[in-house]
C-alpha cells in the first residue's frame, strides 16, 4: 500500500469512526449553494430533483463512501448543478438554442471494451463528423470572466483522478480533448449508469431500470443543441454528430423515442474476452470512492449487465423501429483492418469518405495501432467468473451476431504476454476500448 492510500485509509477509518461520512446529503443544500455559486437561481426544469436525492441516498446508505468519495460526489453534484444553471440562463437570452436541429445522430454502442471507443475517435478523422469532447461536458460554457482555460482545467482534473487511480490510464486513456461517452451528458439529468459504474448503488440502478431512459436522452439532445449552437455562433459548421457509448445498449428505446432518425451501430465482440477487463475498469474506477470492494461481485454484477446488454442487442434487431437499419461492426474486422471497417459503415448509411479523411484514418492508425491500447493480465477467479460458464450464458448472442470466439482465454493471453515473465495459465487480455 502506497503512503498516500495509507493515509486516505487511517482518514477514513477515522471519519468514519466519528459518522461523517454517513451524515445525509439532501439535494435542496446542494441547489441552495449552486445557486449562490452561480449568481443564478433559474434551474427550468426541476425534474432532476427526485432523481439526484435517489442518488444522493443510495451514494450514502450503499456505497461504502470513503472521504474522496464523499467529497467527489459533492464536487460532481454541484458542477452539474451549476452547468444546469448555465444552461438554463443561455436558453433564456437566447430561445432559439432549443430549436437547433439535431439530425440523423450516429449511436455507436455495444459491449464495452470491444472496440466502441477505437472506431469513434477513428470517425472523428472525417472534419465533418462531431463528437463531444471531455472538457465540453465537463464545462460545457466558458467563465464569465476572465481567460478560457477549460481544456488545462479539466487536463489537471484527469491527472488528480490519475494520481488516485494510476492504473486507470492504461485500461482507458483518455484526455482533455478525447470524444466523451454520452453517460458523462446523461449524468446532468441524475439518470445515468455512469454512477452505477462510479458507486456500488444497485437501489439507484433497480430504480433507474425502472423508470426509463427517456428524460435522460431528452437532456442529451439539449446539451448537444447547446454545443452546436456555440459551434455556428463561433462559426464552425453543425457537422453530423457522433456518439457513443456501451450503455447506449440499455436504452434503444429511449433513443428511437428522442431521435427519430437516429443512426446505430452496434459493435460485437466475444464476451468472454471482454468480461474481466469491464470487471477490472469497474474495480479501479470505484477503489479511490469506497472503503470496501468486492472484486468478486462485481465480476458477477457486470456478467449478468452485460448479458442483459447482449439480448438487448438482440431484441432491437429483430424489433426495434428505425429510420435506418442497425450498422454491425465485428472486433475483429476493427482491428484487422480499421479503414475498411470505417468505409463499411460509411456505406452502410450512404455517406462518402473523402480522400482526406482516408489519409487522416492511415495516419490515426499508423501512430495508435489497435487504439493505442495494450493488453492486460486477467484472471477469470479474481472477479468469481468461469470461462466455460460465460461461454455457455452469451452463446446465443454469438450465434444471432455470427460472432468468432477469440481463442480459449489461456491461449490468448499467453500470445500477448509471452516472454513477460507472466504466468498466463488462467489470464485474458483485452487490448481494444
Amino acid at each position: 500500500m502506497s503512503v498516500q492510500a495509507a493515509a486516505l485509509s487511517i482518514a477514513d477509518a477515522m471519519a468514519n469512526c466519528l459518522g461523517l461520512l454517513q451524515r445525509k446529503l439532501r439535494a435542496e443544500d446542494l441547489l441552495r449553494a449552486a445557486r449562490r455559486g452561480a449568481g443564478a437561481d433559474d434551474f427550468g426544469d426541476m425534474s432532476f430533483l427526485d432523481p439526484l436525492q435517489l442518488l444522493l441516498d443510495a451514494c450514502v446508505e450503499e456505497a461504502s463512501l470513503s472521504i474522496v468519495g464523499r467529497l467527489a460526489l459533492r464536487w460532481d453534484t454541484m458542477r452539474f448543478l451549476s452547468n444546469l444553471l448555465q444552461l438554463r440562463a443561455a436558453e433564456r437570452r437566447v430561445p432559439a438554442i432549443t430549436r437547433q436541429p439535431i439530425e440523423r445522430p450516429i449511436f455507436i454502442t455495444g459491449l464495452p471494451r470491444s472496440g466502441t471507443t477505437f472506431l469513434h475517435r477513428l470517425l472523428m478523422a472525417d472534419r465533418d463528423n462531431r463528437a463531444p469532447l471531455v472538457w465540453q461536458t465537463i464545462y460545457p460554457y466558458p467563465p464569465r470572466d476572465g481567460a478560457d482555460r477549460r481544456v488545462a482545467r479539466v487536463t489537471r482534473q484527469l491527472r488528480a483522478f490519475e494520481r488516485l487511480a494510476p492504473r486507470f490510464r492504461g485500461l482507458h486513456p483518455l484526455f482533455a480533448t478525447s470524444p466523451q461517452e454520452c453517460s458523462e451528458i446523461t449524468a446532468h439529468a441524475f439518470r445515468s449508469l455512469r454512477f452505477d459504474t462510479t458507486y456500488r448503488i444497485p437501489s439507484y440502478r433497480t430504480w433507474l431500470d425502472a423508470a426509463g431512459h427517456v428524460p435522460a436522452y431528452q437532456f442529451h439532445k439539449r446539451f448537444l443543441q447547446h454545443l452546436q449552437f456555440q459551434n455556428a455562433t463561433a462559426g464552425t459548421a453543425a457537422g453530423r454528430w457522433v456518439l457513443k457509448c456501451p450503455d447506449h445498449v440499455f436504452a434503444l428505446d429511449a433513443i428511437r423515442t428522442v431521435y427519430k432518425d437516429a443512426r446505430l451501430v452496434f459493435v460485437h465482440r466475444d464476451p468472454v474476452n471482454v468480461l474481466l477487463s469491464v470487471a477490472q475498469l469497474t474495480e479501479v474506477v470505484r477503489r479511490p470512492f469506497t472503503r470496501h470492494l468486492d472484486p468478486i461481485e462485481i465480476g458477477r454484477q457486470e456478467s449478468a449487465r452485460w448479458l442483459d446488454g447482449t439480448r438487448r442487442m438482440m431484441d432491437a434487431e429483430a424489433g426495434l423501429e428505425l429510420a435506418e437499419p442497425i450498422c454491425h461492426v465485428h472486433h475483429l474486422d476493427l482491428i484487422t483492418d480499421p479503414l475498411a471497417t470505417v468505409e463499411s459503415v460509411y456505406r452502410h448509411f450512404g455517406l462518402t469518405l473523402s480522400l482526406d479523411t482516408r489519409t487522416r484514418l492511415d495516419r490515426m492508425v499508423a501512430q495508435q495501432p489497435g487504439g493505442g491500447y495494450a493488453p492486460h493480465a486477467y484472471r477469470f477467479e479474481d472477479h468469481g467468473l468461469d470461462a466455460a460458464v460465460e461461454r455457455a450464458k452469451f452463446r446465443d448472442y454469438m450465434v444471432r451476431f455470427g460472432i468468432q470466439p477469440e481463442g480459449a482465454p489461456d491461449q490468448a493471453a499467453a500470445a500477448a504476454l509471452s516472454g513477460r515473465g507472466v504466468d498466463a495459465s488462467a489470464a485474458t487480455q483485452t487490448p481494444t476500448g
